[in-house]
C-alpha cells in the first residue's frame, strides 16, 4: 500500500484534490494542517464543510479544544494509528494539507543523526519545562542552536528537549546532525502549481470570503469562550489580527479604514506564508500538476499514482 500526498500552499485547492483522488482510490484523507486540528476554528481554517467533503472519511479535524496546545509529537502520536488503521483495512492514506513538518513527522521515521541519548538529561530538561515553563525551556535552546528553534514550536517540548539533548551530550547542534529520514510507508507526493499572481489573487479571494462569513465574529465568540489571545491556535494568520483588530477597535471612529488594514494585513501575511511553503516545498520530491478542475486533475494523479 503506498500513501497519497496532497500538498501546496494556502489556498491552492489541496482539500478537493484529495476528495476527488479518494474517491477514485477507495482513500481517506487524513488532515496535515497546524489549525484544522482545533475545534470551533471554522472561518479562518478554510474547514472543509460535509459537502466539501464529499463522503470521504477526514481524520485530525477537530481533535484539541481551541485553548489546549499541540505540536509535531501530539500529531504524529494521533496520525500515525490511522495511517496503519487506514492501511490495514485496504484503503489509501492521502494526506492533505499545507503543514510541512506534520506531513515528515507521519511520512518518515528520524535517527537524529545517531547521537545519544541520557534519561537523566532529559528528565533535568522536561523538568525544567514543567517548572518555568515551555518558553524558559525553549529560551535555551535559542541560546545554544538557534536553526533548530527556527523551526521547532516551543510547545514541541518533545522535540525541543532532545534538541538540548544532543547539544549537552555531544557538544554539536541538533542543526548540525546529519538526520536520516526513513521511510514509514511509499508514497506519491502531488501538489498543484499556479502562477505566483494566481495563487495569490486566490488568497485575497479566501481572505475576503473569510472576512464576509464573519471572521470577526468567530475570533470575538472564541475570546468571550475564554480562550485567551496567548493560545497557540490565535497565533495563525487571521485570528491574531483579528484579536489586535478587536483590541484597538475602541481607539478608532473610522472602522472602515481599520477594516480595510486589517485585511491587507491578513493578505499580505498569507502570500508571504504561501511563500515559504513553496520554497520548502520546491526542495522536496514532488509531482507539480498544471491548475485545472479536480475531477480533471484528480484522474491526472490516479494514473500516476496506478502507474508506479
Amino acid at each position: 500500500m503506498r500513501a497519497l500526498v496532497v500538498v501546496g500552499p494556502t489556498a491552492s485547492g489541496k482539500t478537493a484534490l484529495a476528495v476527488e483522488c479518494a474517491k477514485r482510490l477507495q482513500g481517506e484523507v487524513i488532515s496535515a494542517d497546524a489549525l484544522l486540528v482545533y475545534k470551533d476554528l471554522e472561518i479562518g481554517t478554510a474547514k472543509p464543510t460535509k459537502g466539501e467533503m464529499g463522503d470521504i472519511p477526514h481524520h485530525m479535524i477537530d481533535v484539541v479544544e481551541p485553548n489546549e496546545s499541540f505540536s509535531v509529537s501530539d500529531f504524529e502520536r494521533l496520525a500515525l494509528p490511522i495511517m496503519q488503521d487506514i492501511c490495514a483495512r485496504g484503503k489509501v492514506p492521502i494526506l492533505c494539507g499545507g503543514t510541512a513538518f506534520y506531513i515528515d513527522a507521519l511520512l518518515y521515521e528520524r535517527t537524529l543523526g545517531g547521537a545519544p541519548a541520557d534519561a537523566a538529561v532529559r528528565e533535568r530538561y522536561e523538568a525544567l519545562a514543567r517548572e518555568e515553563g515551555k518558553d524558559a525551556l525553549f529560551a535555551r535552546l535559542k541560546a545554544v542552536d538557534p536553526a533548530s528553534a527556527e523551526v521547532l514550536h516551543p510547545n514541541d517540548v518533545k522535540r525541543v528537549v532532545r534538541a538540548l539533548e544532543i547539544y549537552e551530550l555531544t557538544g554539536k547542534r541538533k542543526s548540525d546532525q546529519h538526520d536520516e529520514r526513513i521511510p514509514r510507508i511509499p508514497f506519491l507526493a502531488v501538489g498543484v502549481d499556479f502562477p505566483r499572481e494566481a495563487l495569490y489573487a486566490r488568497i485575497d479571494r479566501r481572505v475576503d470570503e473569510m472576512l464576509r462569513a464573519g471572521l470577526v465574529d468567530e475570533v470575538r465568540s472564541l475570546l468571550n469562550r475564554g480562550v485567551p489571545e496567548t493560545a497557540q491556535c490565535m497565533q495563525g494568520i487571521g485570528y491574531k489580527e483579528v484579536v489586535e483588530f478587536l483590541k484597538n477597535a475602541d481607539l478608532h471612529s473610522n472602522m472602515s479604514d481599520i477594516t480595510s488594514t486589517m485585511s491587507d494585513i491578513i493578505k499580505q501575511k498569507t502570500r508571504n506564508y504561501a511563500k515559504r511553503q513553496l520554497t520548502y516545498l520546491r526542495k522536496r520530491n514532488i509531482v507539480w500538476l498544471a491548475p485545472g478542475e479536480p475531477s480533471a486533475l484528480a484522474k491526472e494523479v490516479c494514473k500516476l499514482y496506478e502507474g508506479n
